[in-house]
């Protein structure tokens, strides 16, 4: 298969890392971020900067998304990158979205002789950038396999869903695992700190048990350093993706209740304005004490003056 211009639009942790492994794999690749400053070192790497998210498209017969929620996709997608595509061309979008937006975005592009392919990957970003992420996909699958040398090029392990919407309800799955077993975690250690065991301790306890996963020992090492900066899945990016699992689990008639109060732990970091800090960051609210509205006192959540501490680099273990 011949080498096709890949535009990236979108250059957050997984968005960036997929651009470098597209880089390095050999494709020409144009890139776009809103922030510009994220997109300089893949210039440096060999990417092309665009303007604009349509210049980008322009550019390329495979756009890969990667934004934060459905609002991003509808104004990037629908709002600049449409018009500029040609007829033919491709989206992977690698965007966390509600599986009904899923098939209606796929509808409406095809509508206009534009492919759609959820590109739902798991791992991390540094996982991105060696092109050894977990690619699902769903779709029409002559689509899906007309870009398998992209996502070839970010997956170690690419794997066929079937049906629009498959992947999105699939990645959200996912994603409820690792917001409830991250929020356990953090209320297993603020109840062994409760009875006077140390954190550092208890983890590695736990690395050495039947326990350990690689999920896990990824938010631990967070945890151990007390450090959520730079962060693998941002606090806010969690609970997004907790909330549409939420509302496709009300759609369909039943409740969640641990994920409904896994989502309100979230939800007090947020408060204190935390949403930029890892996920693991949860720790902190499990270990305060809950007001009769189980709302965690913003003010014991408050990072240290001047900013999360010691900026550590993130831990290379498989987040899920």
């Amino acid at each position: 298969m011949a080498v096709r211009s890949v535009a990236v639009i979108g250059l957050g942790g997984m968005g960036g890392g997929m651009a470098h492994a597209l880089v390095a794999a050999g494709f020409p690749v144009t890139v776009y971020n809103r922030t510009r400053e994220k997109a300089l070192p893949l210039v440096e790497a060999g990417a092309t900067l665009a303007e604009s998210a349509g210049d980008a498209a322009s550019s390329a017969s495979v756009v890969l998304l990667s934004l934060a929620d459905e609002v991003a996709v509808e104004e990037v997608l629908f709002g600049e990158v449409v018009g500029r595509l040609a007829e033919g061309s491709t989206v992977v979008d690698a965007s966390t979205v509600a599986p009904d937006y899923a098939r209606s975005a796929a509808e409406r592009l095809a509508a206009l002789g534009i492919a759609r392919v959820e590109g739902c990957v798991v791992g991390n970003p540094q996982m991105a950038r060696l092109g050894k992420l977990r690619v699902f996909a769903s779709g029409d699958e002559a689509a899906v396999e007309s870009v398998s040398d992209v996502l070839d090029a970010v997956g170690q392990e690419v794997r066929y869903l079937g049906s629009w919407g498959r992947a999105s309800s699939l990645k959200l799955a996912f994603n409820l695992i690792l917001g409830v077993q991250t929020a356990g975690l953090a209320e297993a250690l603020a109840f062994a700190e409760s009875a006077g065991l140390e954190r550092d301790m208890v983890l590695d306890a736990l690395d050495g048990s039947g326990w350990r996963s690689p999920v896990l020992s990824f938010r631990a090492e967070f945890m151990r350093r007390r450090d959520y900066t730079p962060a693998g899945f941002r606090t806010e990016l969690m609970r997004k993706d907790l909330r549409l699992v939420q509302e496709a689990a009300a759609q369909r008639g039943f409740g969640l209740p641990v994920v409904d109060e896994t989502a309100r732990r979230y939800d007090a970091l947020i408060a204190a304005g935390r949403g930029d800090d890892d996920a693991a960051a949860v720790v902190d609210a499990a270990a305060v004490d809950l007001t009769g509205d189980g709302v965690a006192a913003p003010s014991a959540l408050d990072p240290p003056p001047g900013g999360t501490v010691h900026r550590a680099a993130v831990p290379q273990e498989a987040t899920g």
